[in-house]
């Protein structure tokens, strides 16, 4: 062989190499769709591990926040007990036991940012008051609460029951 048949020959050979190396380089169909599949089936997974785990998140969040709801009312709930176990007890100790109960009870609230509102005299708002009743009294403003039935209560701007009223004009 010559020189230059050598070097033909190997020329061949390097374009046969980079005709096979192309080839695998380049992928089909058919793989580029697996590797699609592949993807999407990842992501998916992907997806229901995070609805679970926040679904997870959520129910404890909520049990926690339960939980601190209860902590703070059970010393009222322990004087309660304490109340009713005293036998010969008059009524006015019996009142005032019950005025500390329901006082420790409202700082309890007024802890977990509960606000109590609904007061003789305010002016009536839709949002905050259920107005029950209805009176004409001259002496009065217009839309004035002239008897609170029920307190409302609240946390920030969001109510959580509304004042039962009775409203004038």
């Amino acid at each position: 062989m010559s020189k230059k048949d050598e070097k033909e020959e190997i020329l061949e050979e390097e374009e046969v190499k980079e005709e096979t190396s192309q080839e695998k380089k380049e992928p089909s169909l058919e793989d580029e769709l697996k590797d699609t599949k592949d993807q999407l089936l990842r992501t998916a997974a992907e997806y229901a591990n995070y609805r679970a785990r926040s679904a997870k998140e959520k129910e404890q969040t909520y049990s926690n926040a339960k939980g601190n709801v209860i902590a703070e009312l059970l010393p009222a709930i322990d004087n309660l007990e304490r109340a009713l176990a005293q036998e010969n007890s008059d009524y006015e100790a019996l009142k005032k036991g019950v005025q500390m109960t329901l006082d420790g009870i409202m700082a309890s609230l007024e802890k977990l940012g509960v606000e109590q509102y609904g007061e003789n005299g305010d002016a009536f708002d839709p949002n905050f008051h259920n107005a029950v009743m209805h009176i004409e009294d001259e002496s009065l403003d217009e839309n004035v609460v002239t008897d609170v039935f029920q307190k409302g209560y609240k946390i920030n701007d969001r109510v959580i029951r509304p004042a039962m009223v009775k409203t004038a004009n």
